[in-house]
């Protein structure tokens, strides 16, 4: 967490002494209901604003956050003035009251995120006075500003440096497991070292097996360090074949305490690095005794032993993994000897466990066949997000001997789906200081402890030739045994070290790679630099593998040349080569966005944006099957849990993987274990595998940016709510109109589409209750396109609420391309992309190529109502920069709109996508001047029923001045008065006051949507108002879009609610001739009865003197009806636009989607504004992509010809890449001409492929008859047709 007593100053003063007071009331409620995913728990409530539950734990807090300034002293708080209610323990119901504490606690958590203070409050708000529960209803609180800025943090490098890496010849080898490693010529030989040098010029580098400090404020080094090393033979500087090195190395067996393991959890092998480049190089060297007696003789010491592996995931989540399971066999042993053991003193044996079941069950554990206990779990509740229980056993045991064993038998309560697991067995002992031939490592803790001087005295020492001081492990120090078989040296007291004793007959051997030469590289010093060499601070930084290099750095180029952002590119591996010693580690990531963070030349220049350019897994070492660990993320772990039925490791509530990882820069930050996290940087992720996945998702982003992105969709935010199952549920809609409504308020420009599912006839069926309709509005919504989806409600990975609102197969199936939205789903785990082997719904919406979602606010994990309530407010007043000019990108919005939030539970929302990328908000403004010609400023007329209306305006810029060099083209849409709607109440839930149902307000029918031109700033349209608009008068909303390419690519949006809207224009001429149509299937090559894949587009095109009603009246919409099924009328009213300047004509284009194959006959029905009617059928074909491809209706044209021809075709993969191929052929079958081309076509027809009639070498071919092959083949199913046909060349 990032403390005020952390903030980085390079002096120090005083500041006046200052303090802030304030009084609280906790506003109680009567709720008690508390839904997470499918499960319900009773709790306590108050504003929800400012509560805080720890679901697993059933505990509740209060948590305000507080303004605070720099020198805000959190442990200066005061808490006074409290004032309690009783409360009885029925009313606390679900609440674990061993968790409640005696007294009133309270604590006050001081944070800086990117240069802003944050404060938190936290108090318990009911406490346990001896037998009286009391809840807080009241209290002052006070703190002080009297804290002096002067910490310096050791671990920020600011200064521009370079990595030993960047010159010289480098190889590299790797060891597992700590120790002395004994390295000979042969060796290094075989690595590829030149050994024909001067042997004390050889150096090794390597910062050891450990992981990296989570911790910021934990040292650990930037760059390889260069480790003492011990060369027997160097002296005559030859490097002879006898010669050799002896060096103390750190396997990957290291304890961790922020994880609580002794496996590295990122990787298996321990890096070191050899070179001769340079000079002399650095040697172990004597250790300096202290002189004088000593005052304590250590002829033992204290021994751990671990036995641990890591093969399974119980949960799938979280940092803690388990090695042997019990399902199958469920008694095992596990044999430990542990030499010159002390027998006086007992062994500690500690066994951490866990088990998954539905049923009550333990592990019984003996030692040496002697009972030593039982652990015991409770059953696993199901839909709770509870995935296991860990419990471990601690017991000291007298041994007899050095043999041990552990033998473990697993109960599994009668459930045969039980399993329990091991984690790790820890052995600590006390052994005697005596030589046994094998190299050991010691230490007594009463050198810690005790001050003065000791010594340490090993016996049966005579081949212990040295003791190393190994615990600084780049200068290890040496005490040389000259006294034979007791071996005695002296030490200092007061501090912790590690020794190990060397036996020349027992060191280790270390071990190469196939390719262990080392390319010279230097991030540290080049990385500011630009294609000049020059410094240049950094706005961006992109991570990604070596394998995605290319991708990552199109996605780069794009916006250095779009964005105007400085963005760097760096690979995997050399980060890790030069951060982390060779070896993974989320830390190193982080280490090398610290360095660029804190190097930049001013504290506004900072890196903004660090994108993680591949997918992620619960797994970092790929044991499980297609793993997707392409570029690691950080997963959550509290070392401080419960010994006994521990779940915050296990619970999909509490665990967590987070990016916010990556851009917590301060010191004290990093473990994520603590209430508030200071994130400064914006961190996103795209989540890509494969280098074609990259491409995809690169090519969104510059699509979304593509001139055929812009348009009136650009305008629209759609809120799509789950239905009420309960009284939490049913506040779950309330919370999201509100948000929608101030949105409005905030920015009127926007058009919200509110789909709440309540308001929508429930139907029920053998799969459950469903809402087709509102269901058919949202995908009919997300093809028309809108900026922002935004779900709340219920979810799992496979759907959205119970009701299946919306599906993985959905996402897969879309074809909004060009109209990419930014998807919100505030819903557990809808999008937990960190398990290869289940895809969720978001990954798919975030996947889909051609069409899903530009980028997700997803929840990746258990989230409750509070804390996605209070969240979804935020980010929209982030994302939408209310009060503001500038709107920031889409991460940039959640990093401030976590570091706003007090909940941690807000740490299980991920932004998807390029962290860089804005919302493609429209810049303001078009302006509505003129109805009719009157001035907006004057009384308007009323739009009534079929008058001609005539709307004028203007595009003004930021100083409200018309631009009038702005020529571009107009999207218009003009809504009815809005309407007043009410939720059913489907399920019945009820309250006090009856059946919950909810009052909104949704935007009026379409009146008219149409285009127009902008010329030199100014516009002007008509259209006639359908009859069939409400009667009584009042105010409507015109919503505005504009665009122009010159000089630059530009967009615009405006509105107005002083137009009014109503009445009947009793003198409108008369009309009573239907409108005309021609229906085509996706585009105007097709006739009725071809082929069509089976998602295909009707487009209709409409004329009309008086122009095509819109305005839902009565039996009188835009309506298709497929194969006949009149009960299920496909409304098409949405998806008519006129043509630019031209009321009188438009066209509509629908998508339908997945229809099955076969013949299939739309009947088309449409309305002008006077009602009159016009109907017209088509017929096509369906071949689905299963079926394979399709291609008919082959010819080319003009045929005969003389020097150009096109060669047409129709096919059933419209939007997919297609190989083509063209062979013409004379009549006796010889090859004159091969033509290949890869197509891409929107809709069935093909004409891309011309020929000028000459051969593959250039030259004219006679006249005459010939044959041509045509050979078509999907790139993406790798399916192929072909078709033979003659041309004739005059």
């Amino acid at each position: 967490m990032k403390k005020t007593t952390l903030f980085l100053l390079l002096f120090c003063f005083k500041f006046a002494i200052a303090q802030e007071t304030e009084k609280v009331s906790i506003n109680w409620n009567s709720n008690v209901d508390y839904n997470i995913g499918e499960n319900t728990i009773k709790v306590p409530q108050f504003d929800l604003e400012f509560y805080n539950i720890d679901i697993p734990l059933k505990k509740i807090q209060y948590r305000k956050l507080v303004a605070v300034t720099p020198n805000t002293n959190p442990s200066s708080l005061i808490v006074s003035n409290i004032l309690y209610q009783n409360i009885s323990e029925s009313e606390l119901y679900d609440l674990n009251k061993s968790l409640i504490p005696n007294k009133f606690q309270s604590s006050l958590e001081v944070v800086r995120a990117r240069d802003e203070y944050k404060g938190i409050l936290i108090v318990s708000p009911i406490v346990k006075e001896g037998n009286v529960y009391k809840k807080v209803v009241s209290f002052n609180y006070s703190f002080q500003n009297n804290q002096t800025n002067r910490f310096q943090n050791p671990n920020v490098v600011q200064s521009i440096s370079n990595s030993v890496l960047a010159t010289g010849n480098w190889y590299r080898f790797y060891v597992e497991k700590s120790g002395i490693y004994k390295i000979s010529k042969s060796f290094l030989q075989s690595l590829g070292l030149n050994v024909n040098v001067d042997p004390r010029n050889i150096k090794i580098y390597g910062n050891g097996g450990r992981m990296l400090p989570l911790n910021n404020s934990l040292p650990y080094s930037d760059d390889l360090v260069e480790n003492a090393i011990q060369f027997t033979g160097e002296e005559d500087g030859v490097f002879d074949n006898n010669d050799y090195i002896l060096f103390y190395a750190e396997g990957v067996d290291t304890w961790n305490a922020e994880s609580l393991t002794s496996v590295n959890l990122f990787a298996d092998k321990s890096y070191y690095y050899v070179t001769s480049s340079g000079g002399a190089g650095k040697r172990i060297q004597s250790a300096s005794e202290p002189s004088g007696t000593p005052t304590f003789n250590f002829s033992k010491f204290e021994d751990v032993m671990y036995y641990e592996k890591d093969l399974v995931n119980v949960g799938k989540v979280g940092r803690r993994w388990f090695g042997e399971q019990f399902n199958v066999t469920n008694e095992q042993t596990f044999d430990f000897t542990i030499p010159n053991l002390d027998t006086s003193v007992p062994v500690n044996v500690y066994i951490n466990t866990a088990s998954k079941s539905f049923g009550n069950s333990s592990f019984v554990c003996k030692v040496n066949n002697q009972d030593v206990g039982t652990i015991n779990f409770p059953a696993l509740v199901a839909f709770s997000g509870v995935e296991g229980y860990e419990s471990a056993i601690n017991r000291n045991v007298s041994l007899s001997s050095n043999a041990l064993s552990v033998k473990l038998t697993y109960n599994n309560g009668g459930v045969p789906s039980s399993n329990g697991y091991l984690d790790f067995i820890r052995i600590s002992s006390k052994r005697n200081l005596i030589g046994y031939g094998k190299q050991f490592s010691f230490f007594n803790n009463e050198q810690l402890t005790n001050v003065g001087i000791g010594q340490y005295s090993i016996t049966t020492a005579s081949n212990i030739s040295q003791v190393w001081d190994v615990t600084d492990l780049s200068n290890v120090l040496k005490y040389d045994n000259t006294s034979g078989a007791t071996f005695s040296f002296k030490v200092s007291l007061g501090t912790q070290k590690k020794y190990v004793a060397l036996d020349l007959a027992d060191t280790f051997v270390p071990l190469r790679e196939g390719n262990s030469a080392v390319q010279n590289q230097n991030i540290k010093g080049t990385i500011f630099n630009n294609n000049q060499g020059n410094f240049q601070d950094i706005d961006y930084l992109i991570i990604t593998p070596q394998f995605l290099l290319t991708q990552a750095e199109r996605l780069a180029d794009f916006h250095r040349n779009n964005s105007g952002l400085s963005v760097r590119v760096v690979t995997l591996d050399k980060i890790y080569q030069e951060f982390s010693s060779g070896k993974q580690d989320v830390a190193a990531i982080r280490n090398l966005i610290k360095y660029v963070y804190w190097n930049a030349s001013a504290p506004d220049k900072r890196v903004k944006y660090v994108n993680l350019f591949g997918d992620a897994s619960y797994d970092y070492k790929n044991r499980v099957f297609n793993n997707t660990n392409i570029v690691p993320i950080f997963h959550g772990f509290n070392p401080l849990a419960s010994d006994v039925n521990n779940i915050s490791n296990m619970s999909l509530y509490s665990s967590f993987m987070s990016d916010d990882f990556f851009g917590l820069m301060d010191s004290g930050e990093g473990q994520m274990t603590t209430s508030f996290d200071g994130i400064d940087v914006a961190v996103g992720r795209m989540l890509v595998s494969t280098i074609g996945q990259a491409k995809e998702m690169v090519d969104k982003v510059i699509e979304y940016h593509d001139e055929k992105s812009y348009g009136r969709w650009r305008n629209n935010y759609v809120i799509y709510s789950d239905d009420a199952d309960n009284n939490t549920d049913a506040q779950l809609q309330f919370d999201l109109n509100s948000m929608a409504d101030i949105l409005v308020n905030q920015r009127p420009f926007v058009n919200v589409k509110k789909i709440h599912t309540d308001a929508y006839i429930q139907q029920v069926a053998a799969g459950g209750e469903r809402y087709p309709e509102a269901k058919r509005d949202f995908l009919d919504a997300l093809e028309q396109g809108a900026l922002v989806f935004n779900y709340f409600g219920h979810g799992n990975e496979e759907f959205l609420a119970r009701e299946r609102l919306f599906e993985k197969l959905d996402a897969q199936n879309l074809s909004n391309r060009y109209r990419f939205p930014l998807f919100i789903t505030i819903t557990c785990e809808f999008t937990r992309f960190d398990d290869p082997n289940r895809f969720t719904g978001g990954e798919y919406m975030y996947w889909n190529k051609n069409g899903g979602a530009i980028a997700l606010i997803a929840t990746t994990r258990q989230i409750g109502v509070t804390t996605g309530t209070t969240m979804n407010y935020r980010f929209s007043q982030d994302l939408y920069a209310y009060g503001l000019n500038e709107y920031p990108s889409i991460a940039e919005a959640l990093r401030l709109t976590k570091v706003a939030t007090s909940s941690d539970n807000r740490r299980v929302v991920s932004f998807i996508g390029d962290p860089a990328l804005k919302l493609a908000i429209p810049r303001p403004k078009v302006v509505l001047t003129k109805v009719n010609d009157v001035p907006v400023n004057q009384s308007l007329p009323v739009m009534q029923a079929l008058s001609l209306v005539k709307i004028s305006g203007e595009v003004w810029d930021e100083n409200d001045a018309i631009i009038s060099n702005y020529n571009g083209d107009l999207a218009v849409q003009i809504f009815d008065k809005d309407i007043n709607r009410r939720t059913l109440g489907n399920d019945g839930v009820t309250d006090s006051n009856g059946l919950i149902t909810m009052n909104f307000v949704t935007l009026g029918e379409t009146v008219f949507r149409g285009n127009a031109s902008v010329i030199n700033g100014q516009f002007e349209f008509s259209f006639v108002v359908p009859q069939d608009i409400r009667v009584p008068v009042g105010n409507g909303k015109i919503s505005f879009y504009s665009k122009r390419n010159t000089p630059n690519l530009d967009n615009q949006t405006g509105f107005s609610r002083a137009i009014q809207i109503g009445g009947v224009n009793v003198n409108a001429p008369s009309d009573t001739n239907p409108p005309t149509v021609r229906l085509y299937m996706n585009d105007e090559g097709f006739t009725s009865g071809g082929i069509t894949n089976c998602s295909p587009y009707l487009l209709a095109i409409l004329n009309d003197e008086n122009g095509i009603n819109t305005a839902s009246g009565i039996g009188h919409d835009i309506v298709a009806i497929l194969d006949g099924d009149e009960t299920n009328p496909y409304i098409l009213n949405e998806y008519y636009e006129t043509e630019n300047d031209d009321y009188t004509r438009g066209k509509v284009r629908f998508p339908f989607r997945n229809l099955s194959p076969g013949l299939h006959t739309i009947l088309f029905k449409a309305w002008d504004v006077y009602n009159n009617l016009v109907t017209a059928e088509i017929q096509f074909n369906a071949v689905c992509s299963d079926d394979g491809l399709r291609i008919e209706r082959v010819l080319n044209y003009p045929n005969p010809f003389v020097s150009y021809t096109e060669f047409w075709f129709n096919h059933n993969m419209p939007f997919e890449p297609l190989d083509v191929q063209v062979q013409i052929l004379t009549v006796s079958g010889k090859l004159v001409k091969t033509i290949n081309q890869q197509v891409t076509t929107d809709g069935f027809l093909c004409r891309d492929i011309t020929w000028d009639g000459r051969d593959d070498f250039g030259d004219k071919i006679g006249k005459g008859v010939y044959v041509y092959k045509l050979k078509v083949r999907s790139t993406t199913t790798g399916k192929s047709a072909e078709k033979y046909e003659k041309l004739v060349i005059l």
